[in-house]
């Protein structure tokens, strides 16, 4: 599986703090080894989002994905208010 970042999340990561960029490459590494495991949450969106995938990063901050075959883009990361807007 080959992952890589927008520049749109690569610049949501840098604004976030230190916590949720700790917390975010452990779901990342578990993401790796099971993308559907039960802590990642991982579920299809809807809406204008309905073509992304998510998963829980915490309890509010929240990282989108889109997949194709076996590459994953992930496009947005911060809070369900956020990117839920």
């Amino acid at each position: 599986m080959e992952i890589e970042f927008s520049d749109s999340f690569r610049k949501q990561y840098r604004k976030a703090n230190k916590k949720i960029k700790t917390v975010f490459y452990q779901r990342l590494k578990l993401f790796r080894q099971d993308p559907y495991h039960p802590l990642l949450r991982n579920h299809p969106l809807a809406g204008k989002y309905r073509e992304y995938r998510s998963i829980n990063i915490t309890g509010d901050w929240r990282a989108i994905y889109s997949q194709k075959d076996n590459f994953i883009l992930f496009h947005l990361l911060g809070t369900h208010n956020q990117l839920y807007k």
